[in-house]
């Protein structure tokens, strides 16, 4: 049982395991994850208020944007610069979406981009819809870090202690919104909630959803769509998936210009990501936007689709 408990709260363990039968799940590492979704059961005892519902869009939005702006863009493909305590503060937040750290996520995601849609893509529809979507990163061989792509966040101290313990950060988020819950309850009574409820809404109902729209980016969004650009891999773009991701449905798009810090590249492509990274630019609190490459798109532009 210790060895259990050590496993879910240090990911290091994942570096020193025997992976001989890695294609397995490791169950007993994702009682967590299992927990979370059982746990949203509990709305029919905690029960709706108005209050809980916007603090679960809420934080839905807020940690949305930390994956699709931070863990993505930034993380991932570098597509703008900021100041270190901003890549922390984001880091943390992408940590609170139960998606792992940031070193972790984009090490993976580095890696499909390599392998898209090949033999060797982890995550790849064409492995089927469930492995795509959920179990991929639910098999043993896929827990530990793919360091070899990710050495330039390696090198922050900070990054790497998020990344051993990301499951503190959503604990720390559930207490957090059970002590606001606390507190409404006692001092505003006419909202109707409690310490229960804004732990159920805000943190598992609203992890839950932004957890697998984001899973549905692999699961769907190189399936259901339209394809703008010739690409090496089955990349769609999707509008339904683009709202509600704040704009990683546009993901044909991506796939052609990866290191894009926007994804929506025509005027109707609604990207809410780059929308706020714009602001954050005008405020001085990122710079070094790269754009899509102009050239690039129109040599691989389909035309049918134009």
């Amino acid at each position: 049982m210790k060895n259990i408990l050590t496993k879910w709260f240090d990911n290091t363990q994942s570096e020193v395991e025997d992976l001989t039968d890695s294609d397995a799940i490791d169950w007993t590492r994702i009682v967590p994850f299992i927990a979370i979704h059982l746990a949203c059961l509990l709305v029919l005892v905690v029960g709706f208020s108005w209050v809980a519902l916007w603090v679960c869009l809420a934080t839905y939005l807020l940690r949305m944007f930390a994956i699709t702006a931070f863990y993505h863009r930034y993380f991932s493909h570098k597509s703008f610069k900021t100041s270190r305590i901003l890549q922390f503060i984001f880091a943390v937040i992408g940590a609170t979406a139960t998606q792992r750290g940031p070193i972790w996520w984009a090490a993976h995601h580095r890696h499909h981009h390599i392998h898209s849609d090949s033999e060797q893509d982890t995550h790849s529809p064409k492995h089927g819809f469930w492995h795509s979507h959920l179990k991929w990163f639910l098999m043993k061989k896929n827990f530990p870090i793919k360091s070899e792509y990710v050495r330039d966040l390696e090198r922050f101290p900070e990054l790497r202690f998020i990344d051993r313990f990301d499951i503190l950060f959503p604990v720390l988020m559930a207490c957090g919104l059970y002590l606001l819950g606390g507190y409404l309850a006692n001092h505003y009574p006419q909202l109707n909630t409690s310490a229960g409820q804004m732990v159920i809404w805000g943190y598992f109902i609203s992890t839950v959803m932004l957890s697998h729209v984001t899973y549905c980016i692999n699961s769907l969004a190189h399936v259901f769509g339209f394809r703008s650009y010739q690409t090496k891999d089955d990349s769609r773009n999707n509008f339904i998936l683009a709202v509600f991701t704040l704009g990683e449905g546009w993901h044909n798009n991506h796939h052609c210009c990866p290191g894009s810090v926007k994804q929506g590249f025509r005027w109707w492509q609604i990207d809410l990501s780059f929308y706020v990274l714009f602001v954050m630019n005008k405020l001085g609190l990122i710079w070094d936007l790269k754009y899509p490459n102009k050239t690039l798109l129109e040599k691989r532009l389909i035309r049918s689709d134009s």
